[in-house]
């Protein structure tokens, strides 16, 4: 797979460096789905609120925001998959990790939602094309492709949880 760099911001070259291009969307998301329960579940429980410095996140946050981030890509992936040419905005990160409350959630309820949004993610590219897989939308100012998403999706959680293996644990 190569994507065109005419398919999506600069900005997001840092998590298609992390993808896996000789997978499908489909394929790279059914992998990392098993991979990331089990990563979250072996994260011992006093790791869970944890937070490596003043300000970041604690590994509950980042799983959130991981949620947060896939629903918010694939919601942009559907609707420039059915041709909504309305322009998408961005999303300011740190609202939703300080409203998402997950340092009051338990492990497993997050691991549930992940695991359910994952599963509404693959549905909604199992349904996909290839006219609309190249579609091509505007977020946050730019051109953005629906592949270009998926792959996004697929390098922004192998970004966050490198981070995750690096500094919390």
């Amino acid at each position: 797979m190569n994507l065109n760099t005419s398919e999506y911001n600069a900005f997001y070259q840092v998590y298609i460096d992390k993808t896996n291009k000789e997978l499908s969307i489909i394929e790279g998301l059914k992998q990392q789905l098993d991979a990331v329960v089990l990563f979250y579940l072996s994260i011992a429980e006093e790791k869970h609120n944890y937070a490596y410095a003043e300000g970041k996140w604690s590994v509950k946050d980042v799983l959130l925001h991981i949620i947060d981030t896939e629903r918010i890509l694939a919601y942009r992936a559907m609707r420039i998959a059915r041709q909504d040419k309305t322009p998408l905005v961005g999303f300011e990160q740190d609202d939703y990790v300080q409203h998402g409350f997950a340092k009051k959630r338990s492990m497993e309820s997050l691991i549930e939602e992940y695991k359910s949004v994952r599963f509404a993610t693959i549905t909604l590219f199992a349904s996909l094309n290839a006219d609309a897989l190249f579609s091509i939308g505007e977020a946050s100012g730019f051109p953005i492709s629906v592949r270009a998403l998926g792959y996004i999706i697929l390098g922004h959680e192998q970004h966050h949880n490198l981070i995750i293996k690096a500094r919390y644990l």
